[in-house]
């Protein structure tokens, strides 16, 4: 018993030397790349109006410091002799509690969201940050079907967010139909550009599929920046007919909104109203979402992610399956794009940049590929998190990476994993041993 306790208590000594390598080590690295982003900041001379580097020491030496006292402390952590798994570190009672909490999660975060409207009338800035919030939670689960469900990664998914939007306002300016007529059109030609996009990379996978992706993405917003005859280039097209009431407009007028129903003009109808818009296109998202998982489409889809070499042995068209992947990933992209057409009322190529791609996939990833209520939740903090940060613009990224690699180390598969398939066995069946000793024979 007294070897056994000494054993343990030598396993678990501390490596300080070790650690302090290690932190000594990442402090050299954080200063390399802290230098210029934190150590020197520009400013521009009055006098002689030229730019001038102002150091900054204090600054550079306060953030070396933060990531020599983390990482000392990380590294004495996991230098104790013992095997820890980094997803160990949220104890197993907790990840239960997080699993039960789900539960209630999503009722909650619906009752919210029909409530807000009420709760922030009075208060513009909330209801233009829910709608932001909402057009990225459709984003997200759009890019779910594709990267979470399919396993297919799509670095380039703003060019169908791209190519709905445009749809939607040639379509409205030059043919001049209504905002609900626009809407599935828009959906639609971003699904054939998803199945153009799909044909090519057939037989790609892993880095070779996010490469071409990804380059499929430029070439959209590179042709939407030259076709300028059509798209207007650079300065975009504006004036993009705005959403009415099935046919009421919400214009100060005795044909109006506030008019038809009695009540004083407020441009707040029109924004409560395009709130609800994109809350009933989102609930209708996740619907067909969820019943597409339960459909032979959606146990291939996920055949398809777990293994496609197994998947081809079960006779499952592979082909098909990462059409309809694409296909229906696009047609969501292309209806929150048109979405946010008619809500800006100007759209330009600087609104659908490679950003925008990574920022929807950074949601898929951090909320839990697969999972519908992960995809919300981080859509919610981190749109909400960029804006919190919005009067910090030098420190936004750096806040970002850190929740990244936090959730990285400390929730691998996301905020809320979810891996398990759609259909199981509701009850376990049992053997006759008399089947498994002929079996035997």
């Amino acid at each position: 018993m007294t070897n056994g306790a000494e054993s343990a208590r030598a396993g678990t000594k501390l490596d300080v030397a070790g650690a302090l390598k290690d932190a000594g080590l990442a402090a050299l690295v954080a200063f390399g790349l802290f230098s210029l982003i934190l150590g020197l900041r520009t400013e521009q001379s009055q006098i002689s109006q030229q730019l001038a580097l102002i150091p900054r020491p204090f600054l550079l030496a306060a953030a070396v410091a933060i990531v020599f006292a983390g990482r000392f402390a990380v590294a004495l952590w996991f230098r104790r002799g013992v095997d820890i798994d980094p997803g160990a570190l949220v104890p197993a009672g907790l990840a239960a509690k997080l699993d039960r909490l789900g539960h209630y999660a999503a009722p909650a975060l619906l009752a919210f969201a029909l409530a807000t409207p009420f709760l922030f009338y009075s208060n513009r800035y909330i209801l233009d940050l829910g709608i932001l919030v909402l057009t990225y939670v459709m984003l997200g689960w759009g890019l779910n079907v594709v990267v979470g469900l399919a396993g297919l990664l799509d670095l380039g998914y703003v060019a169908f967010y791209a190519v709905g939007a445009y749809s939607y306002a040639l379509i409205a300016q030059h043919f001049g139909l209504s905002f609900w007529i626009c809407l599935p059109l828009a959906g639609i030609f971003a699904a054939f550009w998803g199945v153009l996009l799909g044909f090519p990379v057939l037989r790609l996978r892993g880095d070779y599929l996010a490469i071409v992706t990804l380059a499929f993405g430029e070439i959209i917003r590179l042709v939407i920046i030259n076709w300028q005859s059509l798209t207007g280039g650079p300065n975009g097209i504006s004036g993009i007919p705005r959403p009415s009431f099935f046919g009421i407009p919400f214009s100060d007028d005795e044909h109006g909104f506030a008019a038809a129903f009695g009540l004083e003009f407020t441009p707040t109808h029109r924004v409560v109203f395009l709130f609800y818009v994109i809350l009933a296109l989102a609930l209708l998202t996740n619907f067909v979402t969820l019943r597409l998982r339960r459909l032979p489409i959606g146990r291939a889809w996920e055949a398809l992610r777990e293994d496609e070499i197994a998947c081809r042995s079960l006779g499952i068209n592979t082909t098909h399956t990462k059409l309809t992947a694409f296909a229906i990933g696009a047609l969501i992209g292309g209806i929150a794009g048109s979405f946010f057409a008619t809500r800006q009322g100007f759209i330009s190529p600087e609104s659908f940049v490679f950003m925008e791609s990574a920022l929807v996939l950074a949601i898929v990833v951090l909320g839990g590929m697969g999972s519908q209520l992960g995809v919300a939740i981080a859509a919610l903090v981190m749109i909400g998190g960029f804006e919190l940060f919005r009067g910090f613009e030098q420190f936004r990224m750096l806040v970002f990476g850190l929740v990244m690699v936090a959730i990285m180390v400390w929730r691998p598969r996301g905020l809320v994993a979810h891996r398990s398939p759609s259909v199981h066995l509701v009850e376990r069946k049992i053997i006759p041993a008399a089947i498994v000793e002929e079996a035997r024979r």
